[in-house]
C-alpha cells in the first residue's frame, strides 16, 4: 500500500525548487469563482489562475469534455494526428484571420515557436540580413531563454549567461521609438495588444495602426502575443479584433485551455509552409485531452452573450473599484478591458501593490498583481455578479486595512 504523505505548505519548502514563494494556504477545491483551502476557508477567486481559468473552477462543459476524451484516447504522438486537434484547429481558423495553427503546451512555447518561425520566414524569403526582433520595455513572452530574451524585463533574463543576439527593444505606445530601430535587418515586431505583466497597458489604436503599417513598409512580420488577452478576455476572441489590426502570426494560451495546458500559434498558409517538416516540433502539443478541453472553452465562451458579458462585467469592476477609490483614494486610474484590469496605485501609495494582495487575501480573495504599483484582476469570464460583488466587498475591506495600518 501506497505511503500516505501529509501535505502541508512546509512540505513545499522541502521538496521544491525554491524559485516560488507561495501563500501559506493550500487550495483544494474549486467551484465557479469560489475556492477552499484545506481548512475549509472560501475565497473568491478575482485572479483566475493569472488569467487562465476562463471558465472559473469545474465548468460543466469542460470537465464532460474531459471525462469523455480521457475514456477515449490520452496521447499519440505528432507522427500521427487527432480528432480533437483538427477540430479545435478548424474552429480557430474559421473565427480569427489565420489560415493554420502549430499546437503547444504553454504561452511561451507559442511564443518560441512563433519566434523561431519569423526568423526561418525571414531567411528563406529575404536572406540571412533580415533576423531582428523588436520587442518592448516591460513587455512579457514566456521564460524559455529566447522569450524571456524577447521579453522586455532584463531582470527575467539575466543571469543565464549570454542571451540570445538580435533583439531589440522600443518603448510601448511610442511609434517614433520603434521607427528608430527598424530597418532592413527587421524580421518582426512582437508585442501585447495589452501589456499584461508589465501593468495592464493597452496600445493606443493609433500606435498599433502605425505599427502594422511599419512592418508593412519593411517587409517584416507583425507577431502579438495575446496569450493573456486572447478567448474572450476583452470582449472578443482575441484583443485585435478591438482594433482591427490584423497580426500576421498570433500567440494563444492561458485561457485557451481553461486550466488545461495548451498553447497555439496562428498563422497564414504562406508564412505557415516555411515550417516544414522536421523543422519544429512538440511531444505533447495537440494532445487529445488537451485540444477536447480547448475545444468545449472556445464553444463555451465565443457567444454574443458571454462576450458581452464580459464588458458588462467590466462596467461593474469600475464602478466597484471607483466606489472603493473615492472612500480611500489610493489609485490614479483604472487600466485595462473586459476581464483584464488593473488598478494603478496612486503616488501616496507607490509600491505597495503587494500590501493590497496580501490584504486581499487576509480577507478572502484572491487577486493579482501586475509590477509593484499595479493589483491586477482576472477572473473567469463567466463570474456571476453577485461573487463580483462579495468579491468586492472582500477588497474594500482589503483597502481599509492597507490604508488604515499606513
Amino acid at each position: 500500500m501506497a505511503e500516505q504523505i501529509q501535505v502541508t505548505r512546509s512540505l513545499f519548502d522541502d521538496v521544491m525548487v525554491p524559485n516560488y514563494a507561495p501563500a501559506k494556504m493550500i487550495p483544494v477545491k474549486g467551484q465557479g469563482s469560489r475556492v477552499w483551502d484545506q481548512d475549509g476557508r472560501e475565497y473568491v477567486d478575482f485572479a483566475g489562475g493569472i488569467a487562465v481559468s476562463s471558465l472559473g473552477h469545474c465548468h460543466p462543459a469542460m470537465v464532460s469534455a474531459l471525462t469523455e476524451q480521457a475514456g477515449k484516447l490520452w496521447h499519440l504522438s505528432n507522427v500521427l494526428t487527432n480528432e480533437p486537434a483538427l477540430r479545435l484547429a478548424s474552429k480557430l481558423v474559421q473565427q480569427t484571420f489565420a489560415e493554420k495553427v502549430f499546437f503547444a503546451n504553454s504561452g511561451a512555447e507559442a511564443n518560441e515557436a512563433a519566434f523561431k518561425l519569423a526568423r526561418r520566414w525571414a531567411l528563406e524569403v529575404h536572406g540571412e540580413h533580415k533576423h531582428e526582433i523588436i520587442s518592448f520595455s516591460k513587455s512579457f513572452h514566456g521564460r524559455t531563454f529566447f522569450t524571456v530574451t524577447v521579453g522586455g524585463q532584463a531582470s527575467y533574463s539575466d543571469g543565464f549567461g549570454p542571451k540570445p543576439g538580435a533583439v531589440l527593444h522600443a518603448e510601448f505606445n511610442n511609434l517614433d521609438s520603434v521607427k528608430a530601430l527598424m530597418s532592413e535587418r527587421t524580421c518582426a515586431v512582437v508585442l501585447e495588444p495589452i501589456q499584461g505583466e508589465g501593468g495592464i497597458i493597452p496600445a493606443t489604436q493609433e500606435f498599433l495602426d502605425g505599427v502594422r503599417a511599419l512592418c508593412d513598409q519593411h517587409q517584416a512580420l507583425l507577431v502579438m502575443d495575446e496569450v493573456q488577452t486572447g478567448v474572450g478576455r476583452t470582449g472578443s476572441l482575441y484583443a485585435y479584433m478591438n482594433y482591427q489590426v490584423e497580426p500576421d502570426i498570433l500567440t494563444t494560451a492561458k485561457s485557451l485551455g481553461g486550466g488545461f495546458p495548451i498553447g497555439a500559434m496562428l498563422t497564414t498558409t504562406e508564412i505557415a509552409k516555411h515550417l516544414k517538416v522536421g523543422t519544429h516540433g512538440t511531444t505533447y502539443g495537440g494532445n487529445p485531452l488537451a485540444c477536447a478541453v480547448a475545444e468545449a472553452v472556445i464553444d463555451t465562451i465565443n457567444t454574443p452573450e458571454v462576450l458581452q458579458g464580459v464588458l458588462a462585467k467590466e462596467q461593474l469592476f469600475r464602478q466597484r473599484l471607483a466606489a472603493i477609490n473615492e472612500q480611500y483614494q489610493v489609485f490614479s486610474e483604472v487600466r485595462g478591458k473586459g476581464m483584464l484590469l488593473g488598478a494603478v496605485l496612486n503616488e501616496k501609495y507607490q509600491g505597495r501593490a503587494r500590501d493590497f494582495f496580501l490584504a486581499a487575501a487576509d480577507h478572502g480573495l484572491m487577486a493579482l498583481v501586475a509590477g509593484v504599483n499595479v493589483v491586477r484582476f482576472a477572473p473567469s469570464l463567466v463570474i456571476t455578479e453577485q461573487d463580483i460583488q462579495d468579491g468586492m466587498d472582500r477588497f474594500e475591506q482589503a483597502v481599509a486595512q492597507v490604508v488604515n495600518a499606513a
